[in-house]
């Protein structure tokens, strides 16, 4: 029998990573789209335009993570062996402006999943992905899965609550209800409201002299940066195992912004201090500690390697940005 997967946020970037992961997989893939995300496809149009994959592998359900009746109806009607969790409000930035919203369809809709699941299949594996921004404020050198929680924004918070029940719910009702702790990952899919994004977008735009400064906050800020498409891969290893757990997944580096600038800006070969300026708006209200994952536990029972550093990561980003101007 094949086995069906359902993917919540399947229009974003870890989603559609993770459904041509599975299709390659030969599974039967649902996806659920909300009303506001139905002009966004564009990370599956070429899934959605493959009339051999549409409607007879892949399918699209409407729905919304707020509205858990919509969420009862696809699970019943889907029948999932796999549930994989990749919609939330996940920018910390915007967690500030719309906080309660943010918390809501970050953590409360995880619960009602979990409800759901608990009341009526708790055969369905679900897997729900966890911000390393749960770590915080923590003193800490690196982090790993027994590392006290310290959010410090209200999306950390979500993550840090989502992260609880899916334990608790393990735990209390036997689900299988598992995930990963990613550290910040990063591909041609991301939106140009993350810094990785908007660094290469602008470092293109300068190049081919459409822009003429890149206006960022805080450079010596440092980032543990991977790559979005090898975290889906153990995202699905995750789920594969005999019993839920969590792990942390990471490249276990950490590089400035400004590392990354600089590098972006060689690559066509820039001098980054003439095109950099410091905006103090841009710095967040909040800040965390310098976050660097421990992966021993991920490398101990999922063989976890390390495939794209940072460096690598950058040539993909960068590579697939110059395309748009290069044809």
């Amino acid at each position: 029998m094949k086995k069906k997967a359902l993917i919540l946020g399947v229009t974003g970037q870890d989603g559609s990573y993770m459904l041509e992961l599975l299709i390659k997989k030969k599974y039967e893939v649902h996806g659920l789209i909300r009303k506001s995300a139905t002009g966004n496809t564009k990370h599956i149009d070429h899934v959605i335009s493959n009339k051999k994959i549409f409607n007879k592998r892949f399918f699209l359900h409407r729905g919304d993570l707020l509205d858990s009746g919509s969420m009862n109806m696809v699970i019943e009607k889907v029948q999932p062996d796999e549930i994989y969790n990749f919609a939330d409000q996940d920018h910390v930035g915007w967690s500030f402006e719309i906080p309660a919203y943010s918390f809501r369809i970050t953590s409360l809709s995880v619960i009602e999943i979990l409800e759901i699941l608990k009341n009526k299949n708790k055969k369905i594996k679900y897997f729900q992905p966890i911000s390393s921004n749960i770590f915080g404020l923590t003193d800490s050198k690196s982090q790993n899965e027994k590392t006290t929680l310290d959010p410090n924004s209200i999306y950390a918070l979500a993550k840090a609550t989502a992260y609880q029940a899916c334990r608790m719910y393990s735990r209390t009702y036997s689900l299988f209800a598992c995930g990963a702790i990613f550290y910040n990952h990063e591909s041609p899919k991301r939106n140009k409201d993350y810094v990785s994004k908007k660094i290469v977008q602008s470092v293109c735009e300068i190049y081919y002299g459409k822009k003429d400064y890149l206006y960022l906050g805080d450079l010596k800020a440092k980032i543990d940066w991977g790559y979005a498409k090898d975290y889906v891969e153990y995202a699905w290893k995750i789920m594969q195992l005999r019993k839920p757990d969590f792990f942390v997944i990471a490249t276990g580096q950490t590089n400035s912004v400004e590392y990354f600038v600089k590098k972006c800006f060689l690559y066509v070969g820039l001098d980054y201090k003439k095109y950099v300026k410091i905006d103090k708006k841009l710095i967040r209200p909040s800040k965390t500690s310098a976050l660097k994952g421990d992966t021993t536990k991920a490398k101990k029972f999922l063989q976890y390697k390390v495939k794209a550093k940072l460096d690598d990561l950058i040539k993909i980003m960068m590579d697939h940005e110059l395309k748009k101007y290069n044809g």
